[in-house]
Protein backbone atom coordinates (compact mmCIF):
# COMPACT_ATOMS: atom_id res chain seq x y z
CA UNK A 1 0.00 0.00 0.00
CA UNK A 2 2.88 2.20 0.63
CA UNK A 3 4.09 2.50 -3.34
CA UNK A 4 0.07 2.99 -3.70
CA UNK A 5 0.11 6.02 -1.18
CA UNK A 6 3.14 7.57 -2.99
CA UNK A 7 1.62 7.47 -6.76
CA UNK A 8 -1.37 9.17 -5.18
CA UNK A 9 1.34 11.49 -3.35
CA UNK A 10 3.35 11.90 -6.89
CA UNK A 11 -0.05 12.91 -8.99
CA UNK A 12 -1.36 14.89 -6.48
CA UNK A 13 -4.38 13.49 -5.40
CA UNK A 14 -3.89 13.08 -1.56
CA UNK A 15 -1.48 16.33 -2.24
CA UNK A 16 -3.72 18.72 -3.94
CA UNK A 17 -2.19 21.27 -6.09
CA UNK A 18 -2.77 25.05 -5.99
CA UNK A 19 -3.49 25.96 -9.10
CA UNK A 20 -2.80 24.19 -13.20
CA UNK A 21 0.98 25.47 -13.03
CA UNK A 22 1.84 23.53 -9.95
CA UNK A 23 -0.54 20.79 -11.25
CA UNK A 24 1.79 20.49 -14.42
CA UNK A 25 5.00 21.12 -12.54
CA UNK A 26 3.91 17.68 -10.42
CA UNK A 27 2.33 15.14 -13.04
CA UNK A 28 3.66 17.01 -16.14
CA UNK A 29 0.67 16.26 -18.44
CA UNK A 30 -3.23 16.01 -17.80
CA UNK A 31 -4.29 13.91 -20.89
CA UNK A 32 -7.06 16.19 -22.83
CA UNK A 33 -8.45 14.55 -26.13
CA UNK A 34 -11.45 15.00 -24.01
CA UNK A 35 -11.85 18.45 -22.09
CA UNK A 36 -14.42 17.48 -19.95
CA UNK A 37 -12.82 14.71 -19.18
CA UNK A 38 -9.45 16.69 -18.21
CA UNK A 39 -11.44 19.22 -16.28
CA UNK A 40 -12.07 16.44 -14.01
CA UNK A 41 -9.16 15.02 -13.60
CA UNK A 42 -7.92 18.76 -12.47
CA UNK A 43 -10.73 18.94 -9.78
CA UNK A 44 -9.57 15.53 -8.71
CA UNK A 45 -6.51 17.26 -7.86
CA UNK A 46 -7.33 20.71 -6.37
CA UNK A 47 -7.39 23.02 -9.45
CA UNK A 48 -10.78 24.43 -10.60
CA UNK A 49 -9.50 25.95 -13.74
CA UNK A 50 -7.21 25.76 -16.53
CA UNK A 51 -6.35 29.33 -17.19
CA UNK A 52 -2.35 30.01 -17.26
CA UNK A 53 0.17 29.17 -19.56
CA UNK A 54 -0.98 25.72 -20.66
CA UNK A 55 -1.32 24.37 -24.20
CA UNK A 56 -3.40 21.45 -25.47
CA UNK A 57 -1.32 19.61 -27.94
CA UNK A 58 -0.37 15.63 -29.22
CA UNK A 59 2.29 14.59 -27.27
CA UNK A 60 2.94 11.12 -25.85
CA UNK A 61 1.22 7.77 -27.11
CA UNK A 62 0.57 10.53 -29.85
CA UNK A 63 -2.36 11.80 -28.30
CA UNK A 64 -3.91 14.80 -27.12
CA UNK A 65 -2.08 16.56 -23.57
CA UNK A 66 -2.11 19.38 -21.84
CA UNK A 67 1.15 20.71 -20.93
CA UNK A 68 2.53 23.62 -19.53
CA UNK A 69 4.67 25.94 -22.04
CA UNK A 70 8.13 25.19 -20.80
CA UNK A 71 7.45 21.65 -20.96
CA UNK A 72 6.69 21.89 -25.07
CA UNK A 73 10.40 20.79 -25.80
CA UNK A 74 8.34 17.41 -25.49
CA UNK A 75 6.51 17.93 -28.89
CA UNK A 76 10.37 17.54 -30.83
CA UNK A 77 11.37 14.78 -28.89
CA UNK A 78 8.40 12.72 -29.70
CA UNK A 79 7.26 13.91 -32.87
CA UNK A 80 9.43 12.13 -35.07
CA UNK A 81 8.52 9.40 -33.81
CA UNK A 82 5.05 9.42 -34.44
CA UNK A 83 5.35 11.12 -37.74
CA UNK A 84 7.00 7.83 -38.37
CA UNK A 85 4.16 5.37 -36.82
CA UNK A 86 1.66 7.49 -38.94
CA UNK A 87 3.27 7.72 -42.66
CA UNK A 88 2.13 4.88 -44.17
CA UNK A 89 -2.01 5.92 -43.03
CA UNK A 90 -0.88 9.12 -44.66
CA UNK A 91 0.31 7.56 -47.61
CA UNK A 92 -2.94 5.96 -47.67
CA UNK A 93 -5.23 8.62 -47.21
CA UNK A 94 -2.98 10.56 -50.12
CA UNK A 95 -1.18 13.04 -47.85
CA UNK A 96 2.09 11.82 -49.20
CA UNK A 97 5.46 13.48 -47.96
CA UNK A 98 5.68 16.45 -50.92
CA UNK A 99 1.64 17.45 -49.57
CA UNK A 100 2.86 17.31 -45.73
CA UNK A 101 5.93 19.58 -46.60
CA UNK A 102 3.96 21.97 -48.37
CA UNK A 103 1.34 21.73 -46.20
CA UNK A 104 3.51 23.53 -42.77
CA UNK A 105 4.49 26.70 -44.60
CA UNK A 106 0.75 27.15 -45.78
CA UNK A 107 -0.08 26.24 -42.58
CA UNK A 108 1.90 29.14 -41.13
CA UNK A 109 0.59 31.44 -43.62
CA UNK A 110 -3.02 31.06 -43.06
CA UNK A 111 -3.36 29.95 -39.31
CA UNK A 112 -3.84 34.11 -38.55
CA UNK A 113 -6.22 33.38 -35.82
CA UNK A 114 -7.42 30.22 -33.96
CA UNK A 115 -10.17 28.30 -36.22
CA UNK A 116 -11.66 25.44 -36.43
CA UNK A 117 -10.90 22.21 -38.25
CA UNK A 118 -13.54 23.21 -41.17
CA UNK A 119 -12.66 26.85 -42.05
CA UNK A 120 -8.61 26.03 -41.48
CA UNK A 121 -9.60 23.13 -44.39
CA UNK A 122 -11.11 25.82 -46.66
CA UNK A 123 -8.18 28.32 -46.29
CA UNK A 124 -5.72 25.36 -46.85
CA UNK A 125 -7.63 24.92 -50.65
CA UNK A 126 -7.44 28.53 -50.91
CA UNK A 127 -3.41 28.46 -50.72
CA UNK A 128 -3.54 25.13 -53.04
CA UNK A 129 -3.05 22.17 -50.04
CA UNK A 130 -6.96 20.24 -51.14
CA UNK A 131 -8.50 17.88 -48.50
CA UNK A 132 -11.63 16.08 -48.55
CA UNK A 133 -13.09 17.33 -45.69
CA UNK A 134 -15.59 14.23 -45.46
CA UNK A 135 -12.29 11.83 -44.88
CA UNK A 136 -9.52 11.69 -41.98
CA UNK A 137 -6.99 13.39 -44.09
CA UNK A 138 -7.47 16.67 -42.53
CA UNK A 139 -7.13 14.69 -39.01
CA UNK A 140 -3.77 13.46 -39.57
CA UNK A 141 -2.28 15.87 -41.37
CA UNK A 142 -3.41 17.80 -38.76
CA UNK A 143 -1.50 15.29 -36.03
CA UNK A 144 1.25 15.84 -38.29
CA UNK A 145 1.76 19.14 -38.50
CA UNK A 146 1.27 19.77 -34.83
CA UNK A 147 3.87 16.25 -34.14
CA UNK A 148 6.11 18.55 -36.26
CA UNK A 149 5.81 21.75 -33.91
CA UNK A 150 3.78 23.92 -36.15
CA UNK A 151 0.45 24.23 -34.45
CA UNK A 152 -1.86 22.74 -31.45
CA UNK A 153 -5.36 22.60 -30.79
CA UNK A 154 -6.97 25.26 -27.89
CA UNK A 155 -9.28 23.65 -25.19
CA UNK A 156 -11.80 25.34 -27.44
CA UNK A 157 -11.15 22.86 -30.25
CA UNK A 158 -9.74 25.85 -32.49
CA UNK A 159 -6.19 25.43 -34.14
CA UNK A 160 -3.91 27.98 -33.21
CA UNK A 161 -0.20 28.30 -34.43
CA UNK A 162 2.75 26.85 -31.59
CA UNK A 163 5.61 28.45 -30.49
CA UNK A 164 8.06 25.60 -28.90
CA UNK A 165 10.66 28.36 -27.08
CA UNK A 166 12.13 25.26 -24.65
CA UNK A 167 15.96 24.04 -25.11
CA UNK A 168 15.88 20.70 -26.51
CA UNK A 169 15.99 18.21 -23.97
CA UNK A 170 16.09 14.24 -23.93
CA UNK A 171 14.25 10.93 -22.82
CA UNK A 172 16.55 10.88 -20.09
CA UNK A 173 14.49 14.33 -19.06
CA UNK A 174 11.68 12.86 -19.68
CA UNK A 175 12.12 9.66 -17.82
CA UNK A 176 13.32 11.64 -14.98
CA UNK A 177 9.83 14.13 -15.59
CA UNK A 178 7.87 10.46 -15.40
CA UNK A 179 9.42 8.77 -12.43
CA UNK A 180 8.49 11.99 -10.79
CA UNK A 181 4.79 11.90 -11.86
CA UNK A 182 3.89 8.21 -11.78
CA UNK A 183 6.82 6.83 -9.47
CA UNK A 184 7.22 3.78 -8.09
CA UNK A 185 7.07 3.02 -12.22
CA UNK A 186 8.98 0.91 -14.62
CA UNK A 187 10.85 1.30 -17.91
CA UNK A 188 8.13 -0.70 -19.65
CA UNK A 189 5.64 1.52 -17.95
CA UNK A 190 7.43 4.89 -19.17
CA UNK A 191 7.37 2.73 -22.39
CA UNK A 192 3.80 2.61 -22.29
CA UNK A 193 2.83 5.74 -21.68
CA UNK A 194 5.18 7.81 -23.38
CA UNK A 195 4.47 5.87 -26.68
CA UNK A 196 8.56 5.77 -27.36
CA UNK A 197 9.65 2.17 -28.87
CA UNK A 198 11.75 0.32 -26.32
CA UNK A 199 14.95 0.93 -28.73
CA UNK A 200 14.94 4.25 -27.66
CA UNK A 201 14.94 3.51 -23.90
CA UNK A 202 18.12 1.77 -23.43
CA UNK A 203 20.42 2.62 -20.75
CA UNK A 204 17.82 4.94 -18.93
CA UNK A 205 19.53 6.22 -15.86
CA UNK A 206 19.38 5.23 -12.19
CA UNK A 207 16.16 7.74 -10.92
CA UNK A 208 14.51 8.30 -7.52
CA UNK A 209 11.48 8.90 -7.41
CA UNK A 210 10.57 12.78 -6.36
CA UNK A 211 7.48 12.91 -4.11
CA UNK A 212 6.02 16.08 -4.17
CA UNK A 213 6.25 16.24 -0.83
CA UNK A 214 8.95 14.30 0.62
CA UNK A 215 8.92 15.34 4.42
CA UNK A 216 5.62 14.04 4.09
CA UNK A 217 5.61 9.81 4.37
CA UNK A 218 3.96 7.65 1.62
CA UNK A 219 1.44 6.41 3.90
CA UNK A 220 -2.47 5.67 3.37
CA UNK A 221 -4.18 8.53 4.64
CA UNK A 222 -7.70 7.31 3.53
CA UNK A 223 -8.23 9.99 0.60
CA UNK A 224 -10.74 8.84 -1.49
CA UNK A 225 -10.96 10.20 -5.47
CA UNK A 226 -13.56 10.18 -7.93
CA UNK A 227 -11.91 9.83 -11.25
CA UNK A 228 -13.00 10.34 -15.01
CA UNK A 229 -12.46 9.42 -17.87
CA UNK A 230 -8.75 9.13 -19.50
CA UNK A 231 -7.91 9.91 -16.06
CA UNK A 232 -3.81 9.60 -16.02
CA UNK A 233 -3.73 7.94 -12.52
CA UNK A 234 -3.96 4.44 -14.10
CA UNK A 235 -3.70 5.56 -17.97
CA UNK A 236 0.43 6.16 -16.53
CA UNK A 237 1.14 2.18 -16.25
CA UNK A 238 1.80 -0.80 -18.90
CA UNK A 239 0.67 -2.99 -15.59
CA UNK A 240 -2.24 -1.26 -13.53
CA UNK A 241 -2.69 -4.35 -11.56
CA UNK A 242 -1.42 -2.64 -8.12
CA UNK A 243 -4.23 0.02 -8.16
CA UNK A 244 -6.52 -2.25 -10.54
CA UNK A 245 -7.35 -6.02 -9.63
CA UNK A 246 -7.11 -7.83 -12.90
CA UNK A 247 -10.54 -9.48 -12.01
CA UNK A 248 -12.26 -6.00 -12.07
CA UNK A 249 -10.33 -4.23 -15.29
CA UNK A 250 -12.83 -4.96 -17.53
CA UNK A 251 -15.43 -3.11 -16.11
CA UNK A 252 -12.86 -0.13 -16.30
CA UNK A 253 -10.69 -0.88 -18.97
CA UNK A 254 -13.28 -0.86 -21.44
CA UNK A 255 -10.63 -0.56 -25.11
CA UNK A 256 -9.74 2.14 -26.72
CA UNK A 257 -7.60 3.72 -23.99
CA UNK A 258 -10.79 4.55 -22.52
CA UNK A 259 -11.51 4.06 -19.00
CA UNK A 260 -14.74 4.57 -17.28
CA UNK A 261 -14.77 6.49 -14.14
CA UNK A 262 -13.82 4.87 -11.26
CA UNK A 263 -13.67 5.58 -7.91
CA UNK A 264 -10.34 5.49 -5.97
CA UNK A 265 -9.75 4.92 -2.03
CA UNK A 266 -5.53 4.91 -1.44
CA UNK A 267 -4.60 4.08 -4.47
CA UNK A 268 -6.94 1.52 -5.25
CA UNK A 269 -9.89 0.80 -7.45
CA UNK A 270 -12.74 0.12 -5.74
CA UNK A 271 -15.93 0.95 -7.44
CA UNK A 272 -17.34 2.40 -10.94
CA UNK A 273 -19.69 5.45 -11.56
CA UNK A 274 -21.39 7.15 -14.00
CA UNK A 275 -23.49 10.87 -13.95
CA UNK A 276 -26.64 11.10 -15.42
CA UNK A 277 -27.55 14.53 -14.71
CA UNK A 278 -27.57 15.56 -10.82
CA UNK A 279 -27.45 11.95 -10.63
CA UNK A 280 -24.29 10.29 -10.02
CA UNK A 281 -24.33 5.93 -9.93
CA UNK A 282 -21.77 4.66 -8.23
CA UNK A 283 -20.84 0.48 -8.48
CA UNK A 284 -18.95 -0.76 -5.48
CA UNK A 285 -16.69 -4.22 -6.87
CA UNK A 286 -17.84 -6.32 -3.91
CA UNK A 287 -21.16 -5.56 -2.78
CA UNK A 288 -20.12 -7.43 0.71
CA UNK A 289 -17.11 -5.13 1.91
CA UNK A 290 -18.23 -1.64 3.22
CA UNK A 291 -19.30 0.76 1.03
CA UNK A 292 -16.66 4.06 -0.20
CA UNK A 293 -17.38 7.18 1.72
CA UNK A 294 -17.81 9.01 -1.55
CA UNK A 295 -20.77 11.47 -0.53
CA UNK A 296 -17.47 14.65 0.17
CA UNK A 297 -16.73 13.65 -3.64
CA UNK A 298 -19.87 13.64 -4.96
CA UNK A 299 -21.13 16.86 -3.36
CA UNK A 300 -17.89 18.56 -4.68
CA UNK A 301 -18.66 17.24 -8.14
CA UNK A 302 -21.86 19.07 -7.63
CA UNK A 303 -20.49 22.24 -7.12
CA UNK A 304 -17.79 21.86 -9.65
CA UNK A 305 -20.30 21.00 -12.43
CA UNK A 306 -23.28 23.16 -10.58
CA UNK A 307 -25.52 20.88 -10.56
CA UNK A 308 -27.63 20.07 -7.55
CA UNK A 309 -25.69 16.52 -6.84
CA UNK A 310 -27.60 13.04 -5.55
CA UNK A 311 -25.78 10.10 -4.33
CA UNK A 312 -27.22 6.34 -5.45
CA UNK A 313 -25.47 2.89 -5.34
CA UNK A 314 -25.79 0.11 -8.01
Amino acid sequence: MTSLAARMRAQRLSHPASDATDLLASIFALQAQDVPAARLAARARGVRSLDGPLVRTWAMRGTLHLLHRDDLWVVHLLGPTFIAAGRRRREQLGLTDELCARALPALREVLTEPVDRAELVRRLAEVGVVLDPGSQAPAHLLAFAANSGVLCRGLDDTYRLLRVDCEPRGVDELWRRYRRAYGPATPDDFAAWSGLPKRQLKDLPDVADSPTRPAEPATPTGVVRMLGHFDTYLLGYRDRSAALAPEHAPLVQTGGGFLTPHVVVDGRVVAVWRRDGALFTVRPFDDRAERPDVAEEVADLGRFLDVDARLTWQ
